[in-house]
């Protein structure tokens, strides 16, 4: 007799809204959590046994549950994935009526509100197809019979178990795991993480059991310790991390109402509140820890001990696996070498010689051959975290063996990566603890403060290898001839340590770098080095992307800032590491461009040549007539241009820059006799020198909207502006110079080019009102931590001309909406630097104008320009 279906539909309903609100009863316990999925497996289990009952399928056949769903646990929103298994010669496809009562049961499953997942298949189709696919070996191996012939499925298990190869099987999952961390950056700390697909997330938990089931070593975090896999202390971490992370997908499924297991930023705050964590204030209303913060940080440390774990239980299995494991080799009377690995000599050496754990790590580095840790060492280190005390910091053996590491010529990224992963490095440098898992809500890092630390360590040390020298040549170039690469690595490691305290963070992290160095026995100038750096790691960033380079001033005064080569060299090295380290979205050719242009600047000034424009503009204008000379124009094509330019216009410009107006401009005037009415528009565009998106050449009359319509065109165009140089002749004329990019430029690039010298004319000379601009969808990081938008106006050094800065959050228009603010002013505009950090930006603009000098209008415009990008 066929089920009721709305009366099973209602029945299922109400019994998972009732398991439902149990879970979210929980707040921020995690006990129980485990019990509740299982019991909504059962309510799952009870409405499909309802339903096998009455749709008419013969006896003979069963009906299992595999992949998660066959472990006997459900969360909220997760497919519910069963197995119609059928005897050997059965063929629904010859049988219509057998066929038509399947997928009847299939479809009452969706009917009742069960989102199932199914498959259809005899005893050899199923060993058939886990024979080549190790996703469905493992969706087979966890399975349990529902309803159905009990016989059956025996008979099924039996021949599963029989065709299956545990070694293979472990060697196919651990890749498998590879490939997945990689996916995710190998790391558990991005700020979005994955709490079941992310390093140290709940899939690492169930990699561990599937292997070892399959090799017959236990289904359960209890037989693994009995089996001596895992220790009692290490199954109660697993067990509570495990019931931690579910909690978390749990009401990630609940708060979405849907399958959702990304902590997206949008979810995040909702998660952290239904744990019970609320954002904490100072009096003076300044937020000290946002709830978000408190839960991620909770789920970071999770997901760091899960990742110890799986590695140490990953490596036992596979140990156990080995028909002849390797004999270890001695290292010393305390270590040896097993299979690749460091290996303890015995189980309790950090707890007789507490020195040997940073000893570990000297020998990874030092040792030939040493490919990481043995599962032996790391359940030693695991359980000898509580060892490294305040006396285990201040023994003078622990300050050398770290100070050793530091300079070791290799192996410097992977020794750090490891000591973080298995809690030595925080427990060892206590300051270093303090940003282990902490947020960043700046919108381009996109990483926790450790780990971008780290990744800021590893680009430094890239730069000191040679396969790697083809990634940043000058960088290479530069440290080929810099004889202590440690002193860079030791700001690398504390040039973001006091992140999150309150204050500069550059000023907090200096006296932290100094302090180390005093009781690491770092020579005093070596010290006095490092800690420079630390103090001034933002220096050289802000210097190039906000300030104009074409001012002697402003190079002078950094060079003074500076004040050695030594210094700008180290200074540039981890400039770039650190803007490298931040985001792949944060770091372009041009903003490369810009760093390589101060720090040869600034090199010549810390030389003894003191900027000399004048100078400087007739070697320009020389190389410009020598690479003029290559395209066959009339020797004196150049003056009618050239006499209509100032000074102003050959210092923001190199040579080859200067020569390719010149050359397009010259042919454009050439046509236009002298005294003439002023000429069309002249747009050219080419392939940017400097590697990446477009350079933009635009020669027009010039009108007071010129750069509002140019930005409303790119705008229109799906161009983003890197930088703008805009320059008005003698004669009235715009020559404005545009760095753009594209995502389409290195598929299409000539069709764009093309379009853009067309379009873009096309747009300069039609009259008419300036069109609205597009208001660009934020994202959900800008949604969920908006930079707050901020406007500085102030008169220049020189007192001539004004510079407007702005930071707010990015969004499709926001500089076409700031130009028509500016236009609607009549505000001049000479020099446009559009700094894209991630998702935020920091614009700054050299401007001048008759209102400019009123303070009604001044604060006009800065209300204007607060509500355009508001």
């Amino acid at each position: 007799m066929a089920a009721d279906t709305a009366a099973v539909r209602q029945d299922w309903r109400s019994r998972k809204s009732a398991v439902l609100s149990r879970i979210d009863a929980l707040g921020g316990s995690t006990r129980g959590i485990r019990g509740l999925l299982q019991a909504l497996a059962r309510e799952a289990d009870a409405t499909l046994r309802t339903l096998w009952a009455g749709c008419g399928l013969p006896p003979s056949f069963a009906l299992v549950a595999v992949g998660g769903y066959g472990r006997g646990e459900l969360f909220p929103y997760s497919d519910v994935d069963v197995l119609v298994l059928m005897p050997d010669g059965t063929s629904p496809d010859a049988d219509p009526a057998l066929r038509a009562r399947v997928e009847g049961f299939i479809g009452q499953c969706w009917d009742v509100g069960l989102e199932i997942g199914s498959s259809v298949r005899t005893v050899s189709d199923c060993a058939a197809q886990a024979a080549g696919d190790v996703t469905v070996q493992t969706s087979l191996l966890e399975s349990r019979v529902i309803a159905g012939d009990a016989a059956l499925y025996r008979g099924f298990c039996e021949r599963f178990a029989r065709e299956l190869d545990p070694k293979a099987y472990f060697v196919a999952k651990t890749l498998e795991m590879r490939q997945r961390h990689t996916k995710f950056e190998n790391t558990p700390y991005s700020l979005e993480p994955n709490c079941k697909e992310s390093p140290g997330g709940l899939r690492d938990l169930q990699v561990i059991l599937w292997v070892a089931r399959a090799a017959g070593f236990g289904k359960s975090w209890e037989e693994l310790a009995r089996s001596g896999l895992a220790t009692a202390f290490e199954a109660r971490q697993i067990r509570r991390n495990e019931a931690l992370l579910s909690l978390i997908r749990a009401r990630l499924h609940l708060l979405a109402r849907r399958r959702e297991d990304r902590l997206v930023f949008d979810l995040q705050s909702a998660v952290a509140e239904s744990f019970g964590h609320r954002t904490r204030s100072a009096p003076n209303g300044r937020v000290i820890e946002r709830a978000s913060e408190a839960l991620m940080r909770r789920f970071y440390w999770a997901a760091k001990a899960v990742n110890q774990l799986n590695q140490i239980l990953l490596l036992n299995i596979e140990e156990r696996l080995e028909d002849k494991p390797p004999e270890p080799t001695p290292i010393n009377e305390r270590f040896a070498i097993k299979g690749g690995l460091i290996e303890v000599a015995s189980d309790d050496l950090y707890q007789r010689h507490p020195t040997a754990i940073l000893e570990t790590f000297l020998l990874y580095q030092t040792t030939a051959g040493a490919q990481g840790l043995s599962a032996r060492t790391l359940r030693a280190l695991y359980n000898a975290r509580d060892l490294m005390d305040a006396s285990f910091r201040r023994d003078p053996r622990n300050r050398d063996t770290f100070r050793a590491i530091l300079m070791q010529p290799e192996g410097i990224t992977h020794a750090m990566r490891l000591m973080n992963q298995t809690s030595v490095l925080g427990r060892y440098l206590w300051v270093f603890r303090r940003i282990v898992g902490q947020m960043q809500h700046d919108l381009f890092h996109v990483y926790t403060v450790d780990q971008h630390i780290l990744m800021v360590l590893r680009n430094v040390r890239r730069f000191f290898m040679p396969e790697h020298a083809h990634e940043y040549p000058f960088c290479s170039q530069l440290a080929g001839g810099w004889d202590k690469p440690w002193i860079l690595y030791a700001a690398a490691l504390f040039h973001d340590i006091a992140k999150g305290r309150g204050g500069d963070h550059s000023e907090l992290g200096g006296r932290e770098v100094r302090s180390f160095c005093a009781q690491h026995g770092i020579a005093a100038d070596d010290a006095a080095l490092i800690e420079y750096l630390v103090r001034e790691h933002l220096t050289m960033s802000r210097v190039a992307q906000k300030e104009d380079l074409s001012d002697p001033d402003v190079v002078r005064a950094f060079a003074d800032r500076v004040g050695s080569e030594r210094r700008l060299t180290a200074l540039y090295l981890l400039t770039v590491a650190d803007i490298r380290g931040t985001s792949p979205k944060v770091w372009n050719a041009w903003k490369g461009k810009l760093l390589e242009d101060l720090y040869r600047a600034t090199l010549r000034v810390l030389g003894g040549h003191a900027p000399d424009p004048h100078a400087e503009i007739e070697a320009r204008k020389r190389e410009a007539l020598v690479q003029l000379s290559l395209h066959a124009l009339p020797h004196d094509a150049h003056r009618r241009l050239w006499s209509t330019l100032d000074v102003g216009y050959f210092m923001r410009h190199d040579a080859g820059e200067i020569a390719w107006h010149t050359r397009h401009v010259s042919r454009h005037l050439a046509h236009q006799p002298l005294g003439a009415a002023p000429g069309r528009t002249l747009v050219r565009a080419r392939l940017s020198p400097v590697g990446e998106g477009l350079q933009v050449m635009v020669y027009t009359p010039d009108q007071p909207d010129l750069f509002a319509r140019i930005c409303g065109y790119f705008d229109q165009a799906g161009f983003s502006i890197l930088e703008a140089r805009i320059h008005t002749t003698r004669d009235r004329h715009a020559l404005d110079t545009f760095q753009v990019v594209s995502s389409l430029l290195s598929e299409h690039n000539r069709e764009l080019i093309h379009m853009v010298q067309s379009e873009l004319a096309q747009t300069l000379e039609r009259a008419g009102p300036l069109p609205a601009p597009s208001r660009g969808r934020v994202s959900r990081r800008v949604k969920s931590f908006p930079v707050p938008p901020r406007v500085s106006l102030a008169p220049d050094e020189k007192a001539q001309h004004w510079l407007l800065s702005i930071s707010a959050s990015d969004r499709a228009g926001l500089l076409y909406s700031i130009a028509q603010v500016l236009a609607r002013h009549q505000i001049n505009l000479q020099l446009a630097k559009v700094s894209t950090l991630g998702e935020r930006v920091e614009d700054t603009f050299l401007i001048d104008g008759s209102e400019l000098q009123h303070n009604r209008k001044q604060i006009e415009i800065e209300t204007e320009l607060l509500q355009a990008i508001g």
